[in-house]
């Protein structure tokens, strides 16, 4: 379910010696410290003299363990790196100390949406005074689901003219059920569970306010999305949220 792989190192050689060579690659560009593929695809790729660029999306520590052994094995993958691409600066300053980089060799791209698939809805539904908040994301612990959790109840409480509408899937779906159940908000808490990429718009478009409340985050697409569509972005500002939004 979680689409983990267990690193295999030098077994994969031949695998990636086969597919480099039949199909003449010349330039090897992986996604995500955490990707067994990507890293160990950019390893037998530099083996072979192939140039490699690293992108990274995402934030991690310095302190858990899982954070420990991955630095440890970026920093390895990454030591003949020729370029990194970043979503923002508080990512690259983040990736040049977990792989001990050059900062000279890491560049902030920041991430972009095709404005032809987000943009807001021409004809405007009517809410009859109500506020719709819309939440989408993976329902894990870093999304701030805790914090979320702990929220609603006190707005729905002081504001009878707010709605939720929570999109997504994960762990803490069962959290958010149960505090729905607890609090009574079965009306006004909609779940409607994980969303196809291509049916994203339709649900922001469905509310005025998005609402992340995430723990940690390099860039977030989620809050361009929703306000490309028109919503107004309440936010947490964590990692490189504050580089994207407006102060």
């Amino acid at each position: 379910a979680l689409q983990t792989t267990y690193p295999t190192l030098w077994f994969s050689l031949p695998l990636y010696y086969d597919i480099y060579t039949r199909e003449g690659v010349q330039l090897v560009h992986g996604h995500s410290a955490f990707s067994t593929m990507c890293q160990e695809g950019i390893l037998h790729a530099r083996t072979m003299g192939i140039p490699c660029v690293f992108t990274d999306h995402s934030l991690f520590g310095f302190a858990d363990i899982s954070s420990i052994l991955t630095n440890k094995l970026l920093k390895f993958s990454l030591s003949d790196i020729g370029r990194v691409i970043c979503v923002s600066n508080t990512s690259k300053e983040n990736t040049v100390l977990r792989g001990a980089l050059d900062p000279s060799n890491v560049h902030v791209i920041p991430n972009a949406i095709l404005s032809d698939q987000f943009f807001p809805s021409k004809s405007k539904s009517e809410s009859n005074g109500v506020i719709t908040v819309i939440v989408l994301c993976r329902l894990v612990y870093r999304k701030g689901i805790d914090l979320l959790i702990d929220v609603i109840p006190e707005i729905c409480s002081q504001h009878e003219n707010v709605n939720f509408l929570i999109a997504g899937d994960g762990p803490k779906k069962v959290d958010l059920e149960q505090m729905r159940e607890r609090h009574n908000l079965l009306d006004r808490v909609q779940m409607i569970g994980a969303v196809p990429s291509e049916a994203v718009r339709s649900v922001l478009i469905k509310g005025q306010i998005f609402l992340n409340t995430s723990l940690t985050e390099a860039f977030c697409m989620a809050i361009v999305e929703a306000a490309a569509c028109g919503l107004y972005v309440v936010s947490t500002a964590v990692g490189g949220i504050p580089e994207v939004l407006p102060d």
